[in-house]
């Protein structure tokens, strides 16, 4: 089996070393030009390495796979996009970014056979080949255009430490992956705390609960999907993780907040309602990004 994954930061090195450890054919499709062939090391959970993964290097996406993963993020799909056009449409593809912008954008591709990821693992990228698995989430999965077999081959993959699990509702999945991020991002970025302190320091937990509260005033049927004890509880899981948006803050990077606030915003200007609370925080991330400041 021949998977292709595009996108070689934390998310795509993580992914692609659990595939490798369960001898699959994997290679990155990377911008930069390397050898053909690399070595990936994962620092698990427990501090142990698993080193010499090996994995092919290719610059564009081929008419091979039997599945490509698209892990790079929401800004550089733009650039994906073309390329997947490009390929056969009967080879299935599925997307692993946050947020809910690109989930319309990727359903107007010829592709036959689409699917979405969620994903609640931690992963941050050490070095060019390095990655660390920071915090044990589920990898959930869903179909949003054709048939389900073509991608439960995957489930095979799952094991303890890289959980794998299929959802009905792909653009719902998205949803309430989108919900968490808007509460846990934003205010992780802004304040500069791990997701943990969010809930053990009582100013930043207040705001962590009021942006929640004015989310479901807004919203009272997606207190169906997510209730606050999740939120909390998926601090306390992540605790030491320094989450995407603080990521790429402290790099002086161009964060996701368009694909996982912005939505949610549209979504409330749509029914004439306003979220000072959110907007605040939106517009806090959007000013970090154009002063390009790095901590």
């Amino acid at each position: 089996m021949r998977i292709e994954i595009i996108g070689a930061g934390s998310v795509g090195l993580l992914i692609a070393s659990y595939l490798i450890e369960q001898q699959t054919d994997v290679t990155l499709v990377k911008r930069k030009q390397y050898q053909k062939e690399q070595s990936i090391a994962r620092t698990n959970i427990d501090g142990s390495i698993t080193s010499d993964l090996h994995v092919s290097i290719s610059s564009r996406p081929s008419s091979k796979a039997d599945l490509i993963i698209v892990a790079v993020k929401y800004g550089q799909l733009q650039a994906v996009y073309p390329m997947l056009a490009e390929i056969p449409v009967n080879i299935p593809v599925l997307f692993v970014q946050n947020g809910l912008a690109h989930f319309e954008e990727a359903l107007q591709l010829p592709q036959q056979q689409i699917a979405f990821s969620s994903i609640q693992f931690g992963a941050q990228k050490i070095e060019e080949f390095h990655v660390a698995h920071k915090g044990i989430g589920v990898m959930k999965i869903a179909v949003a255009r054709g048939d389900l077999t073509s991608f439960t081959f995957f489930k095979k993959f799952s094991k303890m430490n890289f959980p794998i699990d299929f959802e009905q509702d792909a653009e719902l999945m998205l949803l309430e992956k989108a919900l968490l991020n808007c509460f846990i991002n934003p205010l992780t970025a802004i304040l500069q705390l791990k997701n943990g302190r969010l809930i053990t320091e009582n100013n930043a937990f207040q705001l962590l609960k009021n942006l929640y509260n004015e989310v479901m005033t807004v919203f009272p049927q997606y207190e169906k999907i997510i209730q606050f004890g999740q939120v909390v509880a998926l601090c306390e899981k992540t605790a030491s993780n320094t989450s995407s948006m603080l990521g790429d803050r402290l790099a002086g990077r161009k964060t996701e907040i368009d694909t996982i606030v912005a939505p949610i915003l549209k979504k409330a200007a749509l029914q004439n309602q306003t979220m000072p609370m959110l907007q605040t925080v939106y517009l806090l991330v959007k000013a970090f990004e154009e002063s390009g400041e790095k901590m």
